[in-house]
């Protein structure tokens, strides 16, 4: 039986003039963000705060995950203005923290992290004072792939693990949850200065047990910091959610992943991976929590 949306789901309407600033910005820089593309809830909040988070590569996916919203199809060519445009955004929005993501490109052969460094550099070269946090694929585990985003200046990698290991191969095709543990781990090996993120979805059909088997194993790789948020199905023909977890659920989450030593937790209804992510991140440098 379909699972009925309860009150607190409710989107608050917002159509303020910073919101049609940054549609014009992204239309006229020819950008594009996730948070149209993934029809994220929080788009208006977010867009009303002008802020965005970008996703290069083009809008076609060559990956079907069932939860997401992002077009599989033939990809397009890489738009080689794309690093300055968005360093020209960040400037115009006067972003001092910018996210970066991309759809996923197994046809290219680093998987689009040359891309991803040429973005953070150019940003870098025109806004040295912004901090960057780069959302990637897995780029198949690739390590090259992931020695160049590690050398792009970022400061956060996230590299979302999305559900619980044994809903995998019916929800995340074409991904691997090791692999996914692997690039988390790798980053941290490899170095220590950068803050490693992760992100997950619930009310797919997980199990409790399993979600704090998936905790342990993203903190037994050291992941510093973690996204909580509500499975909301884009539409009729993706997954259907299996259930809607309460506010109090989340909170519980939350102090669960922080007793296990997470340095920052984000949890709730409408949290999504770049959700409020400066503020994550200042969960670390406020002192509340060190690394």
């Amino acid at each position: 039986m379909k699972a009925r949306k309860p009150a607190w789901l409710k989107i608050k309407v917002l159509n303020g003039k910073d919101i049609l600033f940054v549609e014009k910005t992204l239309l006229d820089l020819n950008l594009n963000s996730v948070c149209s593309a993934a029809k994220c809830p929080n788009r208006a909040e977010c867009f009303d705060n002008r802020t965005a988070t970008f996703m290069i590569l083009g809008t076609k996916c060559t990956r079907g995950c069932r939860f997401c919203n992002i077009l599989k199809d033939k990809p397009e060519e890489i738009n080689l203005d794309e690093p300055k445009n968005i360093a020209k955004a960040v400037d115009l929005l006067k972003l001092k923290y910018v996210v970066i993501t991309s759809v996923t490109r197994d046809d290219l052969v680093d998987g689009g992290a040359g891309h991803f460094y040429n973005v953070s550099k150019v940003i870098k070269d025109i806004n040295p004072e912004t901090s960057i946090e780069l959302l990637i694929p897995d780029f198949k585990g690739e390590k090259s792939a992931i020695d160049k985003v590690l050398n792009s200046g970022a400061s956060v990698i996230n590299h979302n693990i999305e559900t619980v290991e044994g809903l995998y191969p019916n929800i995340r095709i074409g991904a691997d949850y090791q692999r996914s543990l692997n690039i988390l781990k790798y980053i941290k090996d490899n170095n220590t200065n950068i803050v490693t993120k992760s992100g997950l979805i619930l009310g797919m059909g997980e199990k409790e047990g399993d979600v704090i088997t998936l905790l342990k194993d993203l903190r037994s790789v050291r992941c510093d910091l973690l996204t909580i948020g509500q499975y909301l199905p884009p539409s009729s023909n993706h997954l259907s959610v299996k259930k809607y977890i309460t506010p109090l659920e989340f909170e519980n989450w939350k102090q669960i992943a922080l007793d296990m030593g997470f340095l920052g937790v984000s949890s709730g209804p409408f949290v999504r991976s770049s959700y409020n992510a400066l503020d994550l991140t200042k969960q670390i440098e406020d002192g509340r929590c060190t690394i």
